[in-house]
């Protein structure tokens, strides 16, 4: 599956059509972006059944602000439209693979009842 430019306009759909999303958070200045993106396309293509996208910073602004962007490159996986995953820095190709593996493995059942637990604390 080619990657997908996400932007503000067809972020949501894309969150919304695609179990789980891996997203790369880069901008065409940073050095260390141009590293990772042929590992992180490299993988996009070694697990074609996972949506891969690329946001890039400086012409997103918006969705570069709603995910906290700091520091570029990011990684951000986000899984029935909650955020899994979220590191800054280059992740070497085995490790990317390893993290998408573990997302697929996380059972969302647990995160929502886990979330839902922490909102009701903290209206307490």
């Amino acid at each position: 599956m080619p990657l997908t430019a996400l932007t503000a306009e067809n972020f949501e759909k894309t969150i919304a059509e695609n179990r789980i999303v891996v997203i790369d958070f880069w901008a065409e200045w940073c050095g260390p972006c141009k590293q990772y993106g042929p590992i992180f396309e490299r993988v996009s293509e070694a697990i074609p059944d996972i949506t891969f996208a690329k946001v890039d910073t400086d012409e997103q602004q918006g969705l570069a602000a709603q995910f906290q962007i700091r520091s570029i490159p990011t990684t951000v996986i986000m899984k029935e439209q909650i955020v899994v995953f979220q590191q800054a820095g280059v992740l070497f190709q085995e490790k990317l693979v390893e993290i998408v593996k573990k997302a697929q493995a996380i059972d969302m059942e647990k995160v929502r009842n886990k979330i839902a637990e922490q909102e009701a604390a903290a209206a307490t």
